[in-house]
């Protein structure tokens, strides 16, 4: 099975050699004790003497390792007055061990990203970084120490319990967060699952350290854990040193808990109503559906994506194209247990929702009577296959991707599932759709007596080992090549090349899965042409995908699916050799040849509409948009103008199709502009792809870049109410005259870095969450203009509005440290250590090579500049960090901004 916890509505020329995946070692001589497992397409398991489940995925075409353990624990093993508890106690796990008593910091140090999860059936912890001995020898032994060895300690739990809380406090504001929580608790009764995983709000303030300590003695045991490695490693060293570090970690005495609560069969329709201070409607149908291992499990999911896909769903074409809706979404949240199945849509406030419920109602439980067509089969089947396909083709992914099967009892059945997509039929889906989906297993309202219920009774789901029992695992035959990240490399191996106005960056290597990076960008118009057409100028973008000459929406999502093209936009996407010169063509065909249908244009003025009003009153919206405007001194029309929210809504709401059809007649072309590919292609033929596709597409208006300013602003402080808002957001601001080539401009990057941009072990959020508590997020930012000299400092972090003053207070006094004191030679060197390795690790990433080399081509520059940079960086000295940022950070200069709910603050 492998359909669960679908999320809603989060890149030559040089001689090279290939490097072939490497397979589990056959024959090799394990350690002791240590016995092999099942091997499919180049994982292999192994199980240690104590019970640990180690898995290896080794991998040689990137650079990188990730280390991934997931704990088979998560909300649903908690106990009344307890909820949360696992949540929380994957935050005490990252302040230490006995020998590793700053794990935040030394991640910064290595380089690493990293994170922890905690969902209702598994925790995971994984960190990736690049590859080395050290880095993965570290990692291991680090991970082996905190399974059992974590101080989970009363001074952890006492800030960290604020930090959570704020987490709590900031998923509060969230309408569909806290509608989702509702969901929750309503449709069930008695299991687990009825409650959020991060928690009660008092059971966070109470939960004591004794029942922390003892929740984790019992579930952080390696008999209740699955360690994977992934990446470019040597398998045989790997396991030796997994065996000495995890090895010697003795198998528990004690027996895990039971787990027995079934939920009972729901007897009657529920439906609540979640009343907030808000901007948007949101209807949420949830039912009960079967757990993840469960014959109808796949089948449900078939039916989820069928009815929520847009644009091709059943529902967007039922509620969003007749604009009923503005938004439709479907997705399960299932697992080991019985869960559910939710289909919701968004309404514009003032819209009556009673209508669109029983529109969203009437569809979903008459599904069963217009069972799935071969082409609704055929596209899901392809969505599903291309996801799975996608994240087996990348290691830094495979971690998160597994952990979801690993807590269903086997992580093999992520490709047990994949491979049983082609025989999932219409019939199987329509009838698992016609028994779950029905009046009396339904929630989205108010309890009503009835004398025939329709009661649906869950069934219960074989074992793994049954689902197992018949699969024949595949041979991995996906091949890639050793490529060395180093700028030198990147240069070397790329070649530039003029494409008609186009400068092109090619960079052909060979990846697993020949994939493909495509990066384009388009430059048209200048200050005087684009004025007072900014919005204009991005509804345009917009509408791109929604139509052209040869397809519709839906079609045109349907050919880019069939081409493998995934990515935020027709500008920047992935795909592989076999599709890139269609996906090429497709893109051009978009870019000239956008129809602008007129139902498509309202759709999406709508969505806009709504989506800015949603936001009306969010503090980080508020507050953000206030520091904005105070900043912004460019006339109104002007394309760096700062729009109001009201100047927003008003120009969607005059805007005429014709306006959109006459801006991309106007300025859109190929006259100007930076292409790069880089990933598994024949450059000649990609190059005259590009050339047949773009020729004679000119831009018939006059370019020339458009440069931006500062101005003097005074220091000021200004507060915003939001009534009834859980959570408050603070933001403060100072300009600064600086441009990235400056000398001084490294050094105070690097000062950045150790104040508020290095994640946890920041100065900034070692203050305010690490000790004292009061936010969940925050730090700092600098921006430096490549071309001009509008460069400013940022800080930020959400709090309880009771808390605000506390963290602006802080800010100041890390501010004042910072500047009296200086950054120290520990702190310099551990953030050149983490800065470099982070660089590396981006450059391993053929989107992130190929969005640099545009930029790089944009400046005349190249990735020498990035080298240069990088030494740059190396070699700077404390004494240099230090006099930059003094020299540039003034905390007098600052503008604050904080909104937050007045009467909770006081």
């Amino acid at each position: 099975m492998t359909l669960r916890h679908a999320s809603l509505p989060a890149a030559l020329l040089s001689c090279f050699s290939l490097t072939f995946v490497l397979p589990a070692v056959h024959g090799q001589t394990l350690p002791p004790g240590v016995v092999k497992g099942p091997s499919v397409e180049g994982i292999t398991e192994y199980r240690l003497p104590n019970g640990l489940k180690v898995l290896l995925f080794p991998d040689s075409s990137k650079p990188t390792v990730t280390v991934n353990v997931t704990y088979l624990v998560g909300s649903r093993h908690e106990n009344y007055g307890e909820t949360g508890m696992a949540h929380l106690l994957e935050h005490l796990l990252f302040k230490g061990t006995p020998k590793n008593r700053n794990i935040p910091q030394q991640f910064s140090e290595r380089g690493m990203n990293f994170n922890g999860t905690t969902s209702q059936d598994r925790t995971n912890y994984y960190e990736v970084f690049p590859a080395s001995a050290g880095n993965l020898k570290w990692a291991l032994e680090m991970e082996a120490e905190r399974m059992t060895k974590s101080f989970v300690a009363k001074k952890d739990l006492d800030s960290e319990m604020t930090v959570v809380r704020n987490e709590y406090e900031a998923g509060e504001n969230s309408p569909f967060g806290v509608l989702m929580k509702r969901m929750e608790s309503v449709a069930y009764d008695w299991h687990s699952y009825g409650r959020s995983t991060i928690g009660n709000r008092s059971d966070i303030e109470n939960v004591k350290i004794e029942n922390l300590q003892a929740f984790y003695r019992t579930y952080y045991q390696p008999d209740n854990a699955v360690l994977l490695v992934a990446g470019k490693f040597d398998p045989s060293q790997t396991l030796a040193w997994i065996s000495k570090s995890f090895g010697v970690i003795p198998k528990p005495k004690r027996k895990l808990p039971p787990f027995w609560t079934v939920e009972p069969a729901q007897d009657g329709e529920r439906q609540f109503a979640v009343r907030r201070k808000g901007d948007v409607q949101l209807i949420l149908v949830g039912y009960k559906v079967p757990a993840g291992l469960h014959a109808d499990a796949d089948p449900l999911q078939f039916m989820s994506q069928i009815q929520g896909d847009a644009p091709n769903g059943r529902l967007h074409k039922l509620l969003v194209e007749t604009g009923k809706a503005a938004q439709v979404f479907s997705f399960g949240q299932t697992g080991y247990a019985p869960g559910l199945q939710l289909f919701g849509a968004v309404v514009k406030a003032g819209q009556a929702v009673e209508p669109v419920r029983d529109a969203l109602v009437e569809a979903i439980e008459g599904f069963a009577k217009t069972p799935p067509s071969e082409e609704e089969m055929e596209r899901t089947r392809r969505n599903f296959a291309n996801g799975i396909e996608k994240a087996l083709n990348d290691p830094q992914q495979v971690g998160v991707a597994l952990s979801e099967q690993i807590a269903l009892g086997d992580w093999r059945l992520l490709f047990q599932g994949r491979d049983a997509l082609p025989k999932i039929t219409a019939q199987q889906v329509a009838e698992a759709a016609a028994r779950y989906f029905r009046r009396d297993n339904r929630t989205v309202g108010l309890f009503l007596p009835d004398d025939a219920p329709q009661r649906a009774v869950i069934g219960a789901a074989p074992t793994a080992q049954e689902v197992m029992k018949d699969y024949k695992a595949k041979e991995s035959v996906l091949t890639s090549e050793n490529f060395d990240p180093s700028q030198d490399n990147i240069m070397a191996r790329t070649e530039i090349r003029k494409i008609g106005g186009i400068e092109a960056a090619l960079l052909p290597k060979k990846n697993r899965g020949e994939t493909v990076s495509v990066n384009l960008r388009l430059h048209w118009g200048d200050e005087k042409n684009q004025f007072g057409k900014s919005m204009v100028a991005a509804v345009t973008g917009e509408m791109l995908t929604r139509g052209t000459g040869k397809y519709t929406r839906a079609q045109l999502a349907d050919a880019m699916s069939k081409l493998k093209m995934t990515g935020n936009s027709v500008y920047a996407f992935d795909t592989t050799r076999e599709y890139l010169d269609e996906a090429l063509r497709l893109m051009a065909h978009v870019l000239k040849e956008p129809s602008f249908p007129e139902a498509e244009f309202e759709q999406l003025r709508q969505q806009w509409i709504v989506g800015i009003e949603a936001n009306r009153n969010e503090p980080p919206s508020l507050a953000s948009q206030a520091l904005s405007e105070y900043f912004d001194h460019w006339p109104k029309g002007d394309p760096r103008n700062v729009m109001t929210v009201d100047e927003q809504l008003a120009e969607l709401k005059a805007m005429k199709l014709d306006d959109v059809k006459a801006y991309h007649r106007e300025f859109y072309g190929a006259s100007h502009g930076e292409l790069a590919i880089v990933g598994d292609f024949d450059k000649e033929a990609a190059s005259k792809t590009v050339a047949d596709a773009l020729a004679g597409w000119d831009s018939k208006a006059a370019y020339a870049r458009i440069l931006d300013a500062n101005a003097d602003r005074p220091a000021t402080r200004k507060a915003i109410d939001t009534p009834d808002k859980e959570n408050g957001f603070y933001i403060a601001r100072m300009n600064l005259d600086l441009r990235s080539d400056d000398p001084d401009y490294p050094a105070l990057e690097l000062a950045n870095f150790i104040f508020g941009d290095g994640g946890l072990k920041s100065r900034l959020m070692d203050r305010i969450r690490q000790k004292d508590g009061l936010s969940y997020g925050g730090g700092s930012s600098l921006y430096a203009g490549d071309i001009d000299r509008a460069s400013n400092f940022t800080i930020n972090a959400i709090a309880a509005p009771q808390n605000l003053k506390k963290v602006e207070a802080a800010v100041r006094e890390e501010l004042a440290l910072a500047l009296k004191n200086g950054f120290t030679a520990a702190e310099v060197a551990g953030a050149k250590s983490g800065l470099l390795q982070q660089r590396v690790q981006n450059r391993t990433r053929d989107g992130v090579v190929a969005s640099a080399w545009t930029n790089f081509l944009y400046l005349d520059r190249t990735f020498a500049w990035s080298k240069q940079h990088e030494q740059k960086l190396q070699a700077l000295t404390v004494e240099q960090v230090n006099a930059a940022f003094r020299k540039h950070v003034d905390p007098a200069k600052l503008v604050v901004v904080v909104a937050g709910d007045q009467s909770k603050a006081k």
